[in-house]
């Protein structure tokens, strides 16, 4: 493990992203025309089975700054595959779910954990307790499959704001009322995304912060992604999200991934 953790802490920079969005707030009016702006602002990518990208990640998670590139495969309803490139030898790291169901091989250490949960594991080695079905949401820049019968209220003539049964929030705002609506946040219990620089309707760039907890406003993480050679409903089958474990690797736990994160590593 040291070195998987000694590598992720030499990938560590200074990196400063965007600053967050300013989103209204009050109690609004209710909003007849929810449902419609919210399938005008998902129309692109509501119809994304799949999704391939190269992700220039950085930012803050506990403190720590970091900047790393990762190889990222999506499928709906709840896989994923990341890779996190190193500039020379094996990947940093390769995680695999399906079904909610996570993998994760450490190559440079001979290291395996399986069976655990997705969001559990990617906040163990990275700081981030973003499931599979949470990925898919988030790159596609789509609402949650929870949103299916959100409740709407109109802050303004140009923001909807979409609450749905789990208490996610999602923020639509179009630039004049000739302009379409456009899912520009989404804020859950745990975590916050912000979709920048659309193309074809699909974000390009999104930032990911923690949910204050406990009255303290210091996020436990705080991500820009910026995506680039983006493919949509290519064919992945099955063996995308399974990894292939070397016979002589070693389990590791979820304790021993996070004590190794950058940030809360032991010394």
């Amino acid at each position: 493990m040291k070195k998987a953790a000694a590598f992720l802490l030499a990938v560590a920079t200074a990196s400063c992203g965007a600053p967050l969005m300013k989103l209204p707030a009050g109690p609004g009016a209710p909003a007849a025309d929810a449902a419609d702006a919210l399938a005008q602002a998902t129309a692109a990518c509501s119809g994304i089975r799949t999704l391939t990208a190269e992700v220039a990640a950085s930012g803050k998670v506990s403190g720590q700054r970091f900047r790393v590139r990762l190889s990222v495969g999506v499928a709906a309803p709840a896989s994923a595959r990341l890779e996190a490139v190193a500039p020379f030898g094996p990947p940093i790291f390769i995680l695999a779910a399906n079904n909610d169901e996570a993998t994760l091989l450490l190559p440079r250490d001979e290291r395996v954990l399986e069976h655990g949960r997705s969001a559990e594991v990617l906040d163990a080695v990275a700081g981030v307790p973003l499931g599979a079905a949470d990925l898919h949401a988030v790159l596609t820049g789509c609402a949650p499959a929870t949103a299916a019968r959100p409740e709407g209220r109109e802050l303004g003539a140009d923001w909807r704001v979409l609450t749905d049964a789990t208490g996610d929030a999602l923020y639509l705002h179009r630039s004049a009322a000739a302009q379409p609506w456009q899912l520009v946040a989404v804020v859950s219990r745990a975590w916050r995304v912000d979709y920048r620089d659309p193309l074809n309707g699909l974000p390009r760039t999104m930032r990911i912060t923690s949910a204050a907890r406990d009255g303290n406003a210091g996020a436990a993480f705080d991500l820009t992604l910026g995506l680039s050679q983006v493919e949509t409903n290519v064919p992945l089958g099955p063996e995308v999200f399974r990894v292939e474990i070397p016979r002589t690797a070693r389990p590791i736990t979820l304790d021993e991934l996070r004590h190794a994160r950058p940030g809360v590593r032991e010394n």
